[in-house]
């Protein structure tokens, strides 16, 4: 890791970028199998057989699309990643899901009937290209679990600079703590030991 743009110093508080990345995962999942399985009780315009057909591909495209998004910026931020200061405040994985699913919920509500609007025409086709997105994302956090693995760092970006997207132009650089920081593991999934994050974390795990 080098010496990112962000500042190592002061007291703000620190979100997971993994988290951040992983958070629409599941719920793009389960939102597009049952669009897709909704959309398969209807023929459509081109038939079940084809729809579904359609919807395989779109799969594989959404998902290789949710997975590459970005995903060199994302490496440019990890390695030029700087030291967080010792009196961050570490943001719950569940407070950093949370507050993304409550900034985009209109989003998330307009997702499943537009997926299953798009059944009228191939069944199934847009609920499976909505659940390959977050198959997608999912990989992706999983590749930036990667990362800190390999570094022996996690990756936190600051809370004001991710409302929109962490990899996005306004996000200056991310900041890293040790491996055992926090309450999520690297790539954002739930820590096995289910140990509660923890400020004193911050200096103990650099």
């Amino acid at each position: 890791m080098g010496r990112g743009s962000g500042s190592g110093s002061g007291s703000y508080a620190l979100a997971r970028v993994a988290v951040i990345v992983r958070a629409p995962a599941a719920w793009l999942w389960w939102l597009g199998l049952l669009a897709a399985g909704v959309g398969a009780a209807f023929p459509g315009l081109t038939g079940r057989r084809i729809g579904l057909l359609a919807g395989a591909a779109a799969f594989v495209v959404a998902a290789a699309a949710g997975f590459a998004a970005r995903r060199g910026r994302y490496a440019r931020l990890a390695e030029a990643a700087s030291r967080a200061g010792k009196s961050v405040f570490l943001q719950d994985r569940a407070v950093t899901a949370r507050t993304w699913r409550r900034g985009r919920r209109r989003w998330l509500a307009l997702a499943f009937p537009a997926a299953v609007a798009a059944s009228l025409v191939a069944p199934g086709a847009g609920g499976l290209a909505l659940a390959g997105v977050g198959a997608g994302l999912w990989a992706k956090a999983l590749w930036l679990g990667g990362l800190e693995r390999r570094a022996e760092a996690l990756l936190w970006v600051r809370t004001e600079w991710a409302k929109g997207s962490p990899a996005a132009k306004g996000v200056p650089g991310y900041l890293t703590t040790g491996l055992a920081a926090g309450d999520a593991a690297p790539g954002g999934g739930p820590r096995r030991d289910r140990r509660p994050a923890a400020r004193a974390a911050v200096s103990a795990a650099r």
